[in-house]
């Protein structure tokens, strides 16, 4: 059996991904700090939206 044709369907599947165009961006206010701040999704009401900065102060970090 021959596995590059796996390989290219994997490259291909890669190259979709950014032939997708420019991201609509949304406007929503950051829970923790107030800002406006601009994600590449709908905010849901429900749910807490942080700005670039807030976020990576909650996200956990990586060892």
């Amino acid at each position: 059996m021959e596995r590059r044709g796996s390989q290219r369907d994997r490259g291909s599947s890669r190259e979709r991904d950014y032939s997708r165009g420019p991201q609509t961006m949304h406007k929503a206010k950051c829970s923790d700090c107030g800002e406006e701040t601009e994600v590449p999704f709908k905010p849901d009401p429900d749910r807490p939206v942080y700005c670039r900065e807030c976020y990576a102060k909650r996200k956990p970090k990586r060892y």
